[in-house]
């Protein structure tokens, strides 16, 4: 059995406290240094870190309209930090990396093929959510970005894997056996019929002996097996050091450990980086290890060449995503005709405003009437995802289309609230009164963590209180605001 592992804690944390993070815990001694094979003195050579994401969905910059998180950019700064206060440390993805959308985002799934290429990984993992445009794209795009995909038990009809099952990495001293599972339910796409997932708990017997074998002395498995279905993989094979798992995984601050296997919980989007930190000891095996779980947010720095270069990918897909909806609206126009008459749409704020002057120009002073612009300034102004919460009826009967509608729909206006304008006789039925579900609509848990209804709800209100409740201050991020 390992010792426990709450005797190593107060170690870790003066070394991750050096990297930015904010821990409550004492300094620790840091071991005698040891010389590696380059002749650089090893730092904490006991120790071995998997820096670990599951479920980026297509996140590659700070997302989150109040407290930006996460970012491509962070996550290479923090792992930078780490690199210089431990010699020994390898990077893994779960899965689910993928974004999700329409065929529109399969430059966004490249570039994430991309940067995960280029970031160093030691293994990333494969899900349901990489297959969804079909084998041969998700092969195109991982030997363009020279991405380290492993997947031991996803094979073609003849049972021949399509990817690597696993890679060994030197990390140090130490060599690292990754590998890669998906669960064997796992819709496999439009390639469905030409592939099969065996068994993962088979699979992961035959692959951990396959590595030990072959040197490995420390193991780690990325696997799309979900929360439930990960653990019973550990409780029941022995040999893995540290599980990574994707597809719903909760955010949990700590790990937990099962079966001597340290399991690491780490949300989505890229919002956090998992930290296991495993003790290496005789025969350079696990001795023990623990994991904790922290947030990229704005007190993360971010690295400059990463981020010059996602917003220079994101710069073009936006502008991309503007050229396809004036060539969709074009489109539609021809094959229509006449413009398509509604019975009930969206009106804007300056035909709202010729009958209530007064609370026109009271919104004309909030910030929801610069949202439009927001986006513009950030180079946004195409993505669905952001432009859907800073108009007016996006996509909807009468509403936002395309960035040609913004100086009629920008912006958050009447209407977002209040109903569409041709609809304009049921409002009193509503009792006049705005409910707390309209704004959580945008005013979600991701884009606006501090958000309380009854703090805003005075900053917008037509007939301003007397006593204005302050309003949280907003986190100074040293990236680009906007969801991806």
């Amino acid at each position: 059995m390992r010792p426990d592992t709450r005797r190593h804690r107060s170690s870790n944390r003066a070394a991750w406290a050096a990297a930015g993070v904010l821990l409550a815990a004492a300094a620790a001694s840091v071991p005698s240094a040891r010389i590696d094979a380059a002749g650089e003195p090893e730092r904490r050579a006991d120790h071995l870190l998997v820096l670990s994401s599951t479920d980026l969905k297509g996140k590659t910059s700070p997302c989150g309209c109040h407290t930006p998180k996460g970012g491509f950019s962070r996550r290479a700064a923090f792992t930078d930090s780490l690199r210089r206060e431990y010699s020994q440390v390898v990077i893994v993805d779960g899965g689910g990396w993928f974004p999700e959308g329409t065929d529109e985002y399969r430059e966004v799934a490249g570039f994430m093929a991309d940067e995960l290429g280029r970031s160093g990984e030691a293994g990333v993992g494969i899900g349901a959510r990489e297959l969804q445009y079909g084998l041969g794209f998700l092969r195109a795009v991982v030997a363009h970005g020279a991405t380290p995909a492993v997947c031991a038990n996803l094979v073609d009809r003849a049972g021949k894997p399509v990817f690597p099952p696993y890679r060994i990495v030197q990390a140090g001293r130490l060599r690292v056996g990754v590998f890669g599972l998906i669960a064997q339910h796992a819709d496999l796409g439009p390639s469905r019929d030409s592939l099969q997932a065996l068994d993962p708990i088979a699979t992961a017997h035959r692959v951990v002996g396959e590595m030990r074998a072959r040197g490995a002395t420390v193991v780690v498995l990325v696997a799309s097996l979900g929360k439930v279905d990960g653990e019973e993989l550990v409780t029941a094979i022995e040999g893995i050091d540290a599980l990574v798992p994707s597809v719903n995984i909760p955010l949990m601050q700590l790990g937990r450990t099962v079966n001597q296997t340290v399991v690491t919980y780490g949300g989505e989007q890229g919002h956090y980086i998992g930290v296991t930190d495993l003790v290496i000891g005789t025969g350079d095996r696990v001795a023990s290890g623990e994991c904790q779980t922290y947030v990229l947010g704005p007190t993360v720095p971010e690295n400059a060449e990463v981020q010059a270069r996602v917003k220079a990918f994101e710069d073009a897909f936006n502008d991309h995503e503007r050229a396809r909806e004036q060539a969709r609206t074009a489109e539609a126009a021809d094959a229509a005709g006449e413009p398509v008459e509604y019975a009930h749409h969206y009106v804007g704020a300056e035909v709202c405003g010729r009958c209530h002057a007064k609370e026109y120009a009271q919104w004309r002073t909030t910030a929801h009437s610069r949202a439009w612009q927001t986006l513009v300034d950030q180079r946004k102004d195409a993505t669905p995802e952001c432009v859907v919460c800073h108009v007016a009826g996006y996509r909807k009967p009468g509403g936002f289309e395309t960035g040609a509608d913004a100086a009629r729909l920008g912006n958050v206006q009447c209407e977002n609230c209040h109903g569409m304008g041709t609809e304009h006789d049921s409002w009193p039925i509503l009792h006049a009164k705005v409910p707390e579900s309209t704004c959580r609509g945008c005013h979600t848990d991701v884009t606006s963590p501090v958000f309380a209804f009854d703090v805003f709800r005075p900053h917008i209100l037509h007939e301003v209180p007397a006593v204005m409740p302050p309003l949280p201050p907003r986190p100074k991020a040293a990236g680009m605001l906007g969801s991806r």
